[in-house]
């Protein structure tokens, strides 16, 4: 199986590499006895958050529901497809049943956990889903379900208020970048760009029915960095502005790198044998596969993503 990490945005590791020397900087620059306490600090905080770790997936063990191939074997086959492509190692995937369009992947030792909301599953397309299945994949694969915590931890060692700042916009930045690199993960499990960004709209307004109804919000987004105080806000952010993670993604579908991580990942799956695309049954809304129009693009499966939108 082939099984790649090259995937990772520029960035991260240079970001990763100047927080955790900021954190060091920052004890250091304290006192021998702040230095001490600040290493119990982080220990203590990786253990605290290990725990709950653990009590959040025996809670969500006793409360959500299972993706598996006797409760959703529609999803279980999608899941499945995506770790073929993406080689995260062991995850348990849970449906959990809140009015959030959102998913989340959490843990330090395996398995790591997947978490989806049901509304997910009726506003997104098979497609859509794999780039959402893909983005939270690739936080495990690339290790920042584990990461977060240790660096977290770091972050929020005591620290006089103004280093306090600095840590946590430091963290947040790292976290950013994170979120680049998932969005490449999840371009890769779904295999196309219109999908990716219309997965990555969907989530901020998942009341789109038409072409208008796509056009106005990808508008909406595409006005976020206009204004200062959005900008500034995004320092504070887990997660960067949503235009620039389309950007980022339009820019990276466009490269060599690209291309061969995805053929060489599709070559994971056209291994096994049964890894047609799972079709779904309400409450899953499938959208067009290849299979079903052959002959129809991507830009005429989604006319309002035509060329038009791109850079």
């Amino acid at each position: 199986m082939y099984r790649s990490r090259a995937y990772r945005y520029d960035n991260e590791g240079v970001v990763l590499v100047l927080t955790v020397l900021l954190v060091l900087a920052v004890i250091i620059l304290t006192s021998t006895v702040t230095f001490c306490l600040s290493g119990v600090f982080i220990v203590a905080m990786f253990l605290l958050s290990a725990l709950l770790i653990r009590s959040h997936h025996q809670s969500l063990m006793r409360s959500a529901h299972r993706v598996d191939q006797h409760r959703t074997p529609e999803l279980a086959s999608l899941v499945a497809r995506c770790g073929l492509k993406l080689q995260p190692g062991q995850v348990d995937v849970f449906l959990v049943d809140q009015k959030q369009n959102n998913a989340y992947t959490f843990g330090v030792s395996s398995p790591k956990v997947l978490v989806l909301f049901t509304p997910l599953l009726k506003v997104m397309d098979v497609g859509e889903l794999s780039f959402i299945i893909g983005h939270e994949m690739g936080h495990v694969a690339l290790g920042h379900t584990w990461l977060n915590t240790i660096i977290g931890g770091m972050a929020g060692v005591p620290a006089p208020f103004g280093a306090a700042v600095l840590l946590y916009t430091a963290f947040r930045w790292w976290n950013r970048m994170c979120e680049f690199s998932a969005d490449r993960a999840g371009l890769l499990a779904c295999g196309d760009i219109h999908t990716a960004v219309s997965a990555l709209v969907k989530l901020a307004a998942p009341d789109i029915r038409d072409q208008r109804d796509f056009e106005r919000a990808l508008a909406a987004i595409d006005a976020e960095d206009d204004l200062a105080s959005n900008r500034l806000a995004e320092a504070f952010q887990s997660h960067p502005l949503l235009i620039r993670r389309i950007n980022a993604l339009r820019e990276y579908a466009h490269t060599a790198e690209y291309q061969r991580i995805l053929a060489a990942m599709n070559g994971n799956v056209s291994e096994t044998p049964a890894s047609s695309p799972p079709k779904f049954t309400l409450p899953i809304q499938p959208g067009p596969t290849p299979a079903e129009e052959p002959e129809l693009p991507p830009e005429e499966r989604w006319p309002w993503l035509k060329p038009k939108d791109l850079p």
